[in-house]
């Protein structure tokens, strides 16, 4: 989670789980965030630890490579959003801040928040937007722009409006949180703090997102990412820099990195993104809206619109809407002709 201040201090601050280091696009999730505070002019960032890591302060460091300057806060056991803000009250100090969900993908980034609290300089500034299932979200019920209820992970919920992970406070909050007693949930809620901060008449703005979001929760919110993100991707982002034969069938936007070998009786469908040393053997096919990893290995294989993680390995395979862990190995003895939807944790072997 990233939460940012306000003007030349907004802090952010960034909250993790176990998903934050999952590449989407080869790329893990909370390289984008860390990216759209940048792009929003923000520069202080603390991330949230969370009880796993994920080598998140080796892969980040800093801050530097992305225009920030990073610290962590090791919140230890997770009891909820607004526990993490408690966690984090010293590195906040009376600044206002951001705080960004390091699970969220937002397509237009975080600007138009950040914008919002400055122009109209409210308590919070909260985004949201329509959703199919919202007994999974905050939900946010609306009279105009009139605030009448929210709720975390209603069964009966008053609205489709879920509350997207992008939460912006001034100093308001801190009592708030610090007085709030655990949900049913056992956690201490954002979305409590929230309906307390209007309800003692603090200014709460609730904006529409522009563009797409996804919270990246399950793996076939991962996998529709991964495709938002493709389609998304600017033309310069796709280049070639592995060795692809002639007879090679390349089609539409493909990025392959260096020390990638391509065989020539393949066929790749863009969008597509390839790591570097991957080995793409005879008779595979590839794409579209697929993801493959560093050091991966496919041979007559054939992928859509899935994920698959550095050093994964598919032999004789077809899969569609997958999502391959890091060092699995996915091997039919002889080729068959069904194709599988398969989510497979790191490390594992399928044979079929």
């Amino acid at each position: 989670m990233l939460a940012g201040g306000h003007g030349t201090r907004l802090r952010p601050l960034t909250f993790t789980g176990n998903k934050h280091m999952i590449p989407i696009a080869n790329q893990p999730i909370l390289f984008y965030s860390l990216r759209h505070l940048a792009n929003a002019g923000i520069r202080d960032v603390a991330i949230v630890l969370g009880p796993i890591e994920e080598g998140i302060r080796e892969a980040v460091g800093d801050g530097s490579k992305f225009g920030l300057r990073v610290e962590y806060i090791v919140q230890g056991d997770p009891r909820g959003l607004a526990h993490a803000v408690l966690c984090s009250r010293e590195y906040l100090g009376s600044e206002p801040f951001l705080m960004y969900l390091g699970d969220n993908l937002l397509q237009t980034g975080v600007t138009q928040f950040v914008d919002r609290f400055r122009q109209v300089a409210p308590d919070a500034v909260v985004g949201a937007t329509p959703v199919t299932r919202p007994q999974g979200y905050g939900v946010v019920e609306l009279s105009g722009d009139q605030i009448v209820s929210i709720e975390e992970k209603p069964t009966r919920p008053r609205s489709n409006l879920a509350l997207i992970g992008v939460y912006l406070f001034t100093e308001a909050i801190h009592p708030i949180v610090g007085s709030l007693t655990p949900s049913r949930r056992g956690e201490l809620e954002i979305t409590d703090a929230i309906w307390r901060l209007w309800q003692t008449r603090q200014r709460v703005s609730v904006i529409p997102v522009s563009g797409w979001w996804k919270d990246t929760g399950h793996p076939d919110d991962l996998i529709e990412a991964n495709e938002l993100v493709l389609q998304s991707m600017p033309p310069e982002s796709f280049r070639i820099e592995g060795v692809v034969p002639p007879g090679a069938h390349i089609e539409g936007p493909v990025a392959i990195g260096p020390g990638t070998v391509v065989d020539s009786n393949v066929k790749i469908v863009g969008p597509v993104v390839i790591g570097s040393d991957v080995q793409i053997g005879s008779g595979s096919e590839i794409g579209p809206n697929c993801a493959i990893g560093n050091r991966a290995f496919l041979d007559r294989a054939t992928v859509r619109r899935s994920v698959v993680l550095e050093g994964a390995r598919i032999d004789r395979v077809s899969v569609t809407d997958s999502l391959i862990g890091r060092n699995v190995e996915v091997r039919a003895s002889r080729p068959t002709p069904h194709e599988f939807t398969l989510v497979i944790g790191d490390s594992s072997r399928i044979l079929l």
